[in-house]
């Protein structure tokens, strides 16, 4: 993915320029910084939640600003979970992409194992406690297999035993698909832990 050029305003203020960047295809990206450097800006800009700025994005070298959303998710800081079980909200993005009821029980299944998240399936997601939303939350993005997982602090403000299984899944399911993963956190130590490459923001710019 080769970002060029990419400027964003707000209220006429310049906050975030970025003059070329590169992710790297089937690695994991971490993006850190003080807080208003612009690093959940920017991940909103290549999730395609922001679409007022300047420059262009080539997620495919071959096409610019064309954004794949069939195969790209986004897990934000605060999650929103339907009202639903918990297994409802696992199961929502493998039942939109019309996945056969066979595989998508065994996918499911397999995410909720593999997160440990059987003992809550049955629940309904939105009573959950932060730590469990989380994992809820990160489970939904990874069932459908997506070849772009953008994480905005996933693991902010949750116990370190859910931080854990976060983070080996994280990691796991990069190497069992090859997806690309941008995570944007605070966290210089977990930046270390999973990441293949460290971005350093600070006043909305890449600093070396």
């Amino acid at each position: 993915m080769f970002l060029n050029n990419i400027k964003k305003y707000y209220n006429e203020k310049l906050v975030l320029v970025i003059e070329m960047l590169e992710i790297e295809k089937g690695k994991i990206t971490g993006i850190i910084g003080p807080n208003g450097s612009g690093k959940s800006t920017l991940l909103n800009i290549i999730g395609g939640l922001d679409e007022d700025y300047l420059g262009t994005i080539a997620y495919d070298p071959k096409v610019t600003n064309q954004k794949p959303y069939d195969t790209m998710t986004l897990v934000s800081q605060k999650p929103y979970l339907f009202k639903r079980k918990v297994y409802e909200n696992i199961e929502y993005p493998l039942k939109i992409r019309n996945i056969n009821k066979a595989d998508m029980k065994k996918k499911v299944n397999r995410i909720i194992s593999r997160l440990e998240l059987e003992d809550l399936k049955e629940k309904k997601a939105h009573l959950l406690s932060g730590g469990e939303s989380q994992k809820v939350s990160l489970a939904r993005a990874l069932v459908f297999e997506p070849e772009l997982l953008l994480l905005d602090e996933p693991t902010s403000n949750i116990d370190p035993e859910s931080i854990k299984i976060l983070e080996r899944e994280i990691v796991r399911f990069n190497k069992e698909t090859g997806a690309t993963i941008i995570i944007v956190t605070h966290n210089l130590e977990q930046s270390n832990r999973i990441c293949d490459r460290i971005i350093y923001l600070e006043n909305g710019r890449v600093s070396s």
